[in-house]
């Protein structure tokens, strides 16, 4: 999912100026909110997308018009960015979100892992209630054109630390290794144990264990997107050392094997989804029915692959409704011994967003459940 970003930005400019805009005057004007853009792009000259399928119906998208560029010229330019599939948000560039100092006694320390698979960053957030006692750790997987500044701020995480008490890592995709910093979910080197990317982020959870008193029967990864379908493919291969995965907008393990196929999953599912080893790990799901980018039926398939191997779980539902915001369907399963085995939450009406999330950080709806609070929640009742 390589994208020559200063080339589009050049024809995206050139559309500009061929409007009579000049850019400054782009860039002059106060930028509109975030948009819940796609940060799983398809390459340039991707290939038009067919309709979602008949088994997961969506609402028929609402017919918008082009943003006039004489009065609008930011969500002119905007739009021009979206209809070319580049998931750059413009405000967000020009105008970047201050990062949040970490609380009075808190660090936010940066700090790198290599093996034979490759080098990466992370960031680790210490908080400041951290006196030497062991705590829970959680990896947490940002989506493409993220890192770990923006993903610590739109999800919340590192607040949500300091109530409960807990280590958070943040692994960092590198440039090098996909052009829009997605986690390479879809390569098949990226999908086997001992290699790849998934050996990259468990090294750096190890690394954390090893220098900290981690809580080894609490370690957690999670992630949205890319990094949601990354969580999966690490859970799955390393059940040993994560005890729960959450998937928000994510995939299901091996449902790609190339560009080609992960675009087909992204927009339609995987036709028979594989039966990946024995996750045993309880994990928490959430996609929003209205996402166009990951189509929400790839949802379903994370959680039926878990629900493979324990045919004996059965099913609760609830619904409910966020005020002023969406409604929302809970589906728990639950084991015979009556412990959790996973919850599928589908936000209707939401897109390719942390539900629930900050508009200080990329890609997030506040409108939606809060999906952090609720994986924390999920996490600690299940280990």
């Amino acid at each position: 999912m390589k994208l020559n970003i200063l080339t589009q930005m050049r024809e995206a400019a050139q559309q500009l100026l061929s409007k009579g805009i000049p850019l400054q005057r782009v860039f002059d004007r106060p930028a509109p909110a975030p948009a819940m853009r796609d940060i799983n792009p398809p390459p340039p000259n991707a290939a038009p997308t067919e309709p979602p399928p008949a088994a997961a119906p969506q609402p028929p998208p609402q017919q918008q018009q082009q943003p006039n560029p004489a009065t609008h010229p930011n969500e002119f330019a905007q739009d021009i960015l979206n209809r070319m599939g580049i998931a750059i948000d413009l405000g967000s560039l020009l105008h970047p979100a201050p990062v949040a100092p970490p609380v009075d006694g808190a660090q936010f320390i940066n700090g790198s892992y290599t093996n034979h698979a490759g080098t990466r960053n992370y960031k680790l957030y210490v908080p400041a209630s951290y006196h030497g006692q062991a705590m829970p750790l959680l990896v947490m997987l940002h989506g493409c054109t993220q890192n770990p500044d923006d993903f610590a701020a739109g999800t919340q995480m590192n607040q949500l630390a300091e109530e409960v008490g807990f280590f958070v890592v943040y692994p960092e995709q590198n440039a090098n290794a996909n052009h829009s910093k997605c986690w390479n979910w879809f390569n098949e080197i990226d999908q086997k144990r001992g290699q790849g990317e998934p050996s990259i982020i468990a090294g750096i959870a190890q690394q954390i264990i090893d220098e900290y008193p981690v809580n080894e029967r609490q370690v957690y990864v999670a992630g949205l997107s890319a990094g949601g379908a990354m969580a999966v493919i690490a859970g799955t291969l390393y059940p040993e050392l994560f005890a729960a995965v959450g998937v928000h907008s994510g995939l299901p393990f091996a449902s790609a094997q190339d560009l080609p196929s992960a675009l087909s999953a992204m927009k339609r599912g995987v036709h028979r989804a594989t039966k990946a080893g024995d996750p045993s790990q309880p994990i928490i799901v959430f996609h929003g029915d209205s996402d166009t980018t990951v189509h929400p039926v790839n949802g379903e398939q994370v959680m039926a692959q878990r629900l493979h191997h324990h045919r004996g779980a059965r099913p609760s539902v609830q619904s409910g409704a966020v005020p002023d915001g969406y409604r929302y369907t809970q589906t728990t399963h639950i084991k015979p011994d009556g412990t959790p085995l996973g919850e599928h939450w589908v936000v209707h009406g939401a897109g390719h967003a942390w539900s629930g999330g900050s508009a200080s950080g990329s890609y997030t709806d506040a409108k939606g459940p809060d999906a952090s609070r609720e994986m924390l929640r999920f996490f600690r009742t299940v280990s």
